[in-house]
């Protein structure tokens, strides 16, 4: 029940909360701009495709809930704990960005108040241990990869399904339990060379983002990426100095340490002289995008960041800019498509990959229903928020196996860990697979079985 008063009096009763201090709860080092709030009517649209509101049905987590929250803090408001909760309970999927008719920019909104929260918002030690063992581990690939062996080792042991029987991690904690089944079964994929030649005439050179996560547990995504690219005449440049984008820092508040990680990038792709910058993970390319934004205010970078993004592609978009020339081989199968919230809802591609999919003879394409809900993923939203997350997982899930696809493809390492999960624990049997990796095995003529596991 949508609260009567909510957008033209008072807030409804506790959403402020409990304060820790008298101050405002923003300062001027870019707050929420009250412009941009004002853009919002308080029209409703992006409640039916808002994660939270759709579990809970609160006007406070809502997007025009969360946006009337950062309005009292513009207005001299304190930041309570609970306009912090509302605030933190937001997945950053921007489905609202998509559904709002007004064009209300609550992708920077969102962005610039999580930035307050994290700078000026006291967290509880439990969760200040977490969210720093989270930055001090998620945001560097060398540290991920050191992570393969024993989770390998604990995989093939048959330590995993002995755990898994005896109920031991659900008694420990959610937290732990989310971490436990988003890992994905590994392999040894050798890594891909610094530079991979074009098969046939050279028609574009390009750098390409390795990841983080990506590069640590879907190391064989990249490989197909770089092969997808070469068969459709591009030089691949992967310097192996390359680190973190800055996604998951920017995207959690952490504005600073985002934009070292941005400048990082940038001044080690500059350099190679490429023609564009790919990306396949969709968090990863969303905030490669916005570098010129990030960086606007740094005069030694600002410039060097705009055309740095004007570069940067999603691996379906520069796909599509290009053109086939790789012949496709048959896979008969039936895929359904997931859009991945930050391709889909940020970037706003999502003709590309279905029309490179379309494009494979023997495939079947099918969509999902409520394509624009979240799978619960969002970078480390799962992990921060284990139990709705896997109320959301475990709804797409269902929509997921109710189109009757034998392959499940997206764009997104964190919405492949997030679905597979949760198809697992409705005990449905469907694989999973990257774009690149369908467009790949169609390439090289693999067949079916090169997906299907």
């Amino acid at each position: 029940m949508v609260d009567a008063t909510w957008g033209t009096g008072e807030p409804p009763r506790d959403v402020l909360g409990p304060v820790r201090s008298s101050e405002p709860a923003f300062d001027d080092d870019h707050p929420p701009r009250k412009d941009l709030i004002a853009d919002c009517v308080h029209c409703g649209f992006c409640l039916p495709t808002c994660p939270t509101y759709v579990l809970w049905g609160a006007e406070a987590d809502s997007p025009r809930g969360r946006i009337y929250l950062m309005n009292q803090g513009v207005d001299g408001e304190p930041l309570s704990d609970s306009m912090v909760e509302h605030f933190d309970r937001c997945l950053g999927c921007m489905s609202c960005v998509t559904a709002c008719p007004s064009g209300v920019r609550y992708d920077r909104l969102i962005e610039d108040t999580r930035a307050q929260v994290e700078r000026r918002h006291p967290r509880p030690a439990r969760e200040r241990a977490l969210r720093s063992a989270i930055f001090a581990l998620f945001p560097y690939p060398r540290r991920l990869r050191l992570l393969r062996g024993p989770l390998r080792a604990y995989q093939a042991s048959g330590l995993q399904k002995l755990i898994g029987r005896t109920g031991l991690l659900e008694r420990l904690g959610p937290t732990l339990t989310t971490l436990e089944s988003l890992a994905p079964p590994l392999r040894r994929v050798p890594r891909p060379p610094e530079r991979v030649a074009a098969r046939g005439r050279r028609r574009a050179v390009v750098g390409m983002l390795t990841g983080c996560v990506q590069s640590a547990f879907f190391p064989d995504v990249n490989s197909a990426t770089v092969r997808v690219l070469a068969a459709e005449g591009c030089d691949v440049l992967i310097p192996p100095s390359q680190g973190c984008c800055g996604a998951l820092s920017v995207h959690n508040g952490r504005r600073a340490e985002a934009q070292r990680f941005a400048r990082r990038l940038i001044a080690t792709f500059e350099r190679t002289g490429m023609d564009y910058f790919v990306v396949n993970a969709a968090g990863c390319g969303s905030s490669l995008k916005e570098y010129d934004e990030l960086l606007a205010d740094d005069p030694a970078f600002a410039a060097r960041a705009r055309a740095f993004t004007a570069k940067v592609r999603d691996l379906s978009e520069l796909l599509a800019e290009l053109g086939p020339v790789a012949p496709r081989h048959p896979l008969e199968m039936t895929v359904a498509y997931h859009d991945a919230c930050h391709l889909g809802h940020a970037q706003g591609v999502r003709a590309q990959p279905r029309s490179l999919l379309a494009g494979i003879p023997g495939l079947t394409l099918r969509e999902i229903a409520d394509p624009e809900i979240c799978c619960g993923s969002a970078g480390i939203w799962n992990v921060l928020n284990p139990v709705p997350a896997a109320e959301l997982g475990d709804r797409k899930a269902r929509t997921v196996l109710a189109t009757g696809a034998s392959l499940l493809v997206t764009a997104n390492p964190g919405c492949l860990m997030q679905i597979a999960a949760a198809a697992r624990r409705q005990g449905g049997e469907i694989s999973l697979a990257h774009t690149a990796q369908v467009l790949d095995a169609s390439i090289r003529n693999l067949g079916v079985r090169a997906l299907i596991t």
